[in-house]
């Protein structure tokens, strides 16, 4: 178990509110396009880098060598450390410390919904999850503590904070940006036993495969909910480019059924010669844990508890639901699409 886990969370705490504030200060000052400007292209497995994305990776580094390491030596696994002279992917404070030395690895990702935000869309989130050091066998399902930080847009003054020890449930926070003042909120999954009239989708956000991903989002929907009548609307979707938010639209009750299998199309590409494009990684799921503490079901597509290792560039699939009802509902429709085109 991690030592002092109350003082770890209030440092992390800290540091979100640092980062939180310089992304808005940025996307005050400068202009779409230049947010938007291709700094790199990760050469370890993750991500496009943004000219935005520069903002927190600088801080964080230096806030973790500063605040966290002295007390406690770290691993640092954390998308863009790579691109800024550390990695691969993955940073040990103090330095020279030995990586078996380290008494905890922390995933973070420091922007996660990095497209939508530097276009002034939608909220980006800042997810970070801690872990006991296990070596390079530490999992996602190994982490004690979670946090994530919403970073609102410029025209919005509320932003959301939620975190989680693990076994503790979940807490959570409505931030004022204008004033400073933070309250606390109630969240929960949604409640609801059908789809009917609710949010539901799969993600599909890039080109590839959504013709595919589109045809099983049908498929269940209509097995769950039989034929639409005509002018009728049976249930609605949200493409949100953002793993944190998606979590976050579940935790909150906004979306009872959501699923990212963009790694389980791979065959489907591959067949037609094309490769697989973006996934979701393990870092975009940091901060799972508060999910998981709120009552959210997750599962990796395929029924299984939702698990990858603490790195930056594995490819994870990933299904979350509302509650038991949901689940029963719609996994079992979701296993027959995935069995129906050899994808399971």
């Amino acid at each position: 178990m991690i030592r002092d886990r109350e003082r770890l969370m209030a440092q992390l705490r800290a540091l979100h509110d640092t980062i939180r504030r310089a992304v808005v200060e940025q996307a005050e000052s400068k202009s779409f396009e230049a947010l938007a400007a291709v700094e790199e292209d990760d050469a370890q497995g993750g991500d496009t880098i943004f000219a935005i994305d520069r903002v927190s990776e600088e801080r964080l580094v230096a806030f973790f060598e500063r605040e966290i390491a002295p007390e406690r030596p770290l691993v640092l696994v954390a998308e863009g450390l790579h691109d800024i002279g550390y990695g691969p992917g993955s940073l040990i404070l103090p330095r020279g410390t030995r990586e078996d030395a380290a008494e905890i690895r922390v995933l973070v990702d420091p922007i996660d919904g990095t497209r939508p935000y530097m276009y002034q869309k939608r909220s980006a989130w800042i997810l970070t999850g801690v872990a006991p050091n296990r070596g390079r066998d530490t999992r996602l399902g190994d982490i004690e503590l979670a946090l994530q930080t919403e970073i609102p847009l410029i025209k919005q003054h509320l932003s959301d904070e939620l975190w989680a020890i693990r076994g503790q449930g979940m807490c959570a926070e409505r931030f004022n940006r204008l004033v400073g003042e933070r309250a606390p909120i109630s969240l929960h999954p949604s409640r609801a036993t059908s789809l009917s009239q609710g949010f539901a989708s799969i993600s599909r956000f890039f080109p590839g495969a959504r013709a595919d991903l589109a045809a099983m989002d049908d498929e269940i929907a209509q097995a769950a909910l039989g034929p639409a009548e005509r002018g009728k609307a049976q249930c609605f979707e949200d493409q949100y480019i953002c793993t944190g938010g998606q979590l976050y639209e579940l935790i909150a009750g906004h979306d009872r059924f959501l699923a990212d299998l963009r790694p389980l199309v791979e065959p489907l590409l591959a067949r037609r010669g094309l490769p697989l494009g973006a996934c979701c990684h393990p870092y975009d799921l940091a901060s799972m844990l508060i999910a998981d503490e709120a009552g959210v079901i997750l599962t990796d597509g395929r029924g299984n508890p939702l698990d990858a290792p603490l790195t930056i560039a594995a490819d994870v699939s990933w299904a979350g639901f509302a509650n038991d009802a949901i689940r029963a509902q719609i996994e079992p429709l979701l296993t027959d699409a995935l069995h129906r085109r050899a994808l399971i």
